[in-house]
């Protein structure tokens, strides 16, 4: 039997399958942050395609966590409105809708990937002032953000809990915290980024502060059914960086607060990353944090060959695979690694005269 293709329980949620589609920008939202058919479609489609859980891009609890103006919100009832057609889709094809909850920090007010400009957006065009951890911007071209004070963080603890809320209300089965690739709550939890000398920078403990809050706001905002993951930068690349031995620690803290997968990622803080990239060049990160931290881990990276896919899980390596690039290029991916594997797959109606 494919290791795979083995259903995964997570509180009152269970996975059809392993295979879950990465949340991955797409910088289309209509005015305000609200979902157009451009979601339904992407997401959509790889719910027919066969993936057990389908996570949005990263979604942002404010207006001002946004990456983009183009980006997505849950910040507004209008916004439940208006992801609730995508989750209703998604779960109708099989798969488990799930949302991406985010705050870009210094890396907000940018301009969309395909934009001829570069960098932070000025206000003339839409754009915001970021906030972070300190008044030091991403790099040379984004705009410089403010530093949050005391009252500042806990309005972001706030907007994390009303997001999840909101979430659940929009129809997404299960919620992901956005705390890697550079935003706001890696910026905390990183020595590279947080400066701090409050209670919120200084010693590790200190600097995993802010994220282990909006963990446990999160839990209590979806009650005790809903699963609640967590994608983290699992180490900055950087000497004198975030490691994954911290990433170990911290695994096991937001185990404690309610959190029941670790997304381990890694990268985004610094623009001195020096990333190993090869296929599957993340895993023994998701590997070392559920051996270590015992807690259940989903490995994401240049993952391409539903054989690979498979040892990872059977290996005890993780216990999901979450794909990106690949599924970008062929959202059938999971109906192809099923017939790889040897895996009877039972697609949509529509679909079976191709079987």
């Amino acid at each position: 039997m494919s290791s795979l293709f083995t259903p995964l329980a997570l509180r009152a949620v269970t996975l059809p399958n392993r295979i879950a589609m990465a949340p991955m920008c797409q910088y289309s939202a209509g005015p305000d942050g609200l979902p157009t058919d451009w979601h339904l479609i992407h997401l959509g489609s790889r719910a027919v395609g066969g993936a057990g859980l389908v996570l949005t891009e990263a979604t942002a609890v404010l207006p001002e966590g946004r990456i983009s103006p183009q980006d997505t919100g849950l910040w507004s009832g209008a916004h439940v409105d208006a992801w609730r057609p995508v989750t209703a889709f998604v779960a109708a094809h099989g798969a488990v809708p799930a949302v991406q909850l985010a705050h870009a920090g210094f890396k907000a007010s940018t301009y969309r990937p395909w934009a001829p400009e570069r960098g932070g957006v000025p206000d003339a065009e839409g754009g915001w002032t970021p906030v972070a951890p300190g008044s030091e911007p991403f790099t040379a071209g984004y705009r410089t953000p403010t530093s949050l004070d005391e009252a500042g963080i806990a309005g972001v603890v706030e907007a994390f809990a009303a997001g999840a809320e909101r979430a659940v209300d929009a129809g997404f089965a299960a919620v992901e915290i956005h705390a890697a690739h550079g935003y706001l709550l890696n910026e905390f939890l990183s020595p590279l980024t947080n400066h701090r000398t409050d209670g919120y920078g200084g010693d590790r403990a200190a600097r995993m502060r802010l994220t282990l809050e909006v963990a446990r706001a999160v839990r209590a905002a979806v009650g005790e059914d809903v699963p609640v993951l967590t994608r983290i930068s699992a180490t900055d690349w950087v000497e004198g960086g975030w490691t994954i031995d911290d990433s170990v620690v911290l695994a096991g803290e937001l185990a404690g607060v309610g959190v029941d997968l670790v997304d381990a990622s890694s990268g985004g803080v610094s623009v001195d990353q020096r990333v190993p990239l090869g296929p599957g060049y993340q895993v023994p990160l998701a590997a070392q944090i559920r051996r270590d931290a015992g807690v259940p881990t989903g490995a994401v990276g240049l993952i391409v060959e539903p054989e690979h896919a498979e040892q990872i899980v059977a290996g005890g390596e993780a216990d999901l695979v979450l794909l990106g690039r690949e599924l970008l290029r062929d959202p059938y991916w999971p109906r192809r690694a099923a017939a790889k594997l040897g895996v009877a797959y039972s697609g949509p109606a529509q679909y079976a005269r191709a079987a």
